[in-house]
């Protein structure tokens, strides 16, 4: 089911991206409608008012023109007329809080939940552990998106579907359950938003905040990071794809191990990134950092880890370091001649897996995506400092 983004987004996304709403949307959770009917209550009363007011302001100017002989009454005050303008708003005041002090207290109520799902913001993706299953993956804008936003790239964004509001992993959930959203983030403040489902909530370094859903339809619901978290703000969406129960365990086996195939999930729910794929005969490390496999990674030679490295590389770092290599000094400094990059690779290797300062950690890519981009960055624009092996990199998780 085809939904639009709140039309607050308008000043955020191209207009290609969004199906023009000029209403709130109503969701798919029993929050988001109530969110909806508080809105078009509180809506309404502002009309009844505007009406009221304006109507009595422009009769009067109307009715007691100086043409037609009107002359100013001569009093300075009304007891009277001042109880009754400030009892008349106090009264509306409170027939508004009411409802919506308890719409609020619901959604602050994320107690006896059926799943809990850690979600950690970072510069620019997002990273989603199934506290209930083990589940547990990184989520970022999905590449063609990634490419047409680059400067130069040539790219209609307009033949692109969901530009810039597609991810490469999505969130899978199942309908009619009570999830939890444990909120965090890694780096500084990200915070997540899925219009239709009526969640919205800052992640606070240091911080573990909750919100919670209850999806009702069965859908792929789209939102974004909606605090300005960088210069890449912009390119940190939240696909949400409600499920059916059955499928989701299907979905739970397929991520665990449990089942391979015939999973009837939209083939969105899980793509891979296209550097990934390009090398997909080792499967990614798990969350703890250790290989998926027992068996000792064969070596490659040098044009194999470059070539590969170079699709990792405009996945993950072109934006920062550029092209060229050159960066965006001080905070993404140079890859030309760089002392990391020329210096010891174990060095290079911790600092891809972890990050540092304003680069986020890229240790959820397989150890040979991680061996294909260093080595790449050590033979490229003039560096002649080796070759990375994806053992080397293993034997620093």
């Amino acid at each position: 089911m085809k939904r639009a983004v709140s039309a607050s987004l308008l000043g955020l996304l191209p207009g290609s991206a969004l199906a023009l709403q000029w209403n709130l949307t109503e969701g798919v959770t029993e929050i988001s409608r109530e969110v909806y009917g508080l809105h078009m209550l509180i809506f309404g009363i502002c009309v009844v008012i505007g009406i009221g007011v304006f109507g009595f302001m422009f009769y009067s100017v109307f009715m007691h023109r100086k043409s037609k002989g009107a002359k100013p009454a001569n009093f300075h005050e009304s007891t009277t007329v001042e109880i009754i303008w400030t009892v008349i708003p106090f009264v509306i005041l409170i027939g508004m809080a009411i409802p919506a002090a308890g719409t609020l207290i619901k959604m602050e109520d994320a107690s006896n939940a059926d799943m809990t799902v850690k979600v950690t913001g970072y510069q620019w993706m997002w990273e989603y552990e199934y506290l209930d299953s083990g589940v547990h993956f990184y989520s970022r804008l999905e590449a063609e998106s990634d490419r047409a936003r680059q400067t130069g790239s040539g790219a209609d964004v307009a033949a692109i579907d969901n530009y810039l509001l597609e991810v490469d992993n999505r969130v899978v959930l199942p309908v009619g359950k009570k999830i939890r959203f444990l909120l965090t983030s890694h780096d500084v403040l990200h915070a997540w938003w899925v219009p239709d489902l009526a969640v919205k909530k800052d992640a606070v370094p240091g911080f573990v905040r909750e919100i919670w859903a209850k999806i009702d339809e069965p859908g792929v619901y789209r939102g974004q990071c909606a605090e300005l978290c960088g210069r890449d703000h912009g390119f940190m969406p939240i696909v949400v794809e409600a499920l059916p129960q059955d499928e989701y365990d299907q979905w739970v086996a397929a991520q665990t191990g449990g089942a391979t195939t015939d999973v009837p999930v939209d083939a969105g729910a899980k793509q891979e990134s296209e550097s990934f794929v390009a090398m997909a005969d080792e499967p990614a490390p798990e969350a703890a950092g250790e290989s998926a496999s027992s068996e000792p990674a064969a070596e490659l030679d040098q044009s194999e880890l470059v070539s590969a490295g170079e699709k990792v590389y405009k996945t993950n770092c072109v934006v920062c370091h550029k092209d060229t290599g050159q960066g965006m000094p001080p905070a993404f400094p140079s890859l030309v001649g760089s002392a990391v990059v020329a210096g010891d690779p174990a060095a290079q290797i911790e600092q891809v897996i972890k990050g540092k300062n304003a680069m986020p950690p890229f240790g959820h890519l397989s150890d040979k995506d991680i061996a294909a981009v260093v080595t790449y960055t050590r033979n490229s624009w003039g560096n002649d400092s080796g070759v990375v092996q994806p053992a080397d990199v293993a034997a620093q998780r």
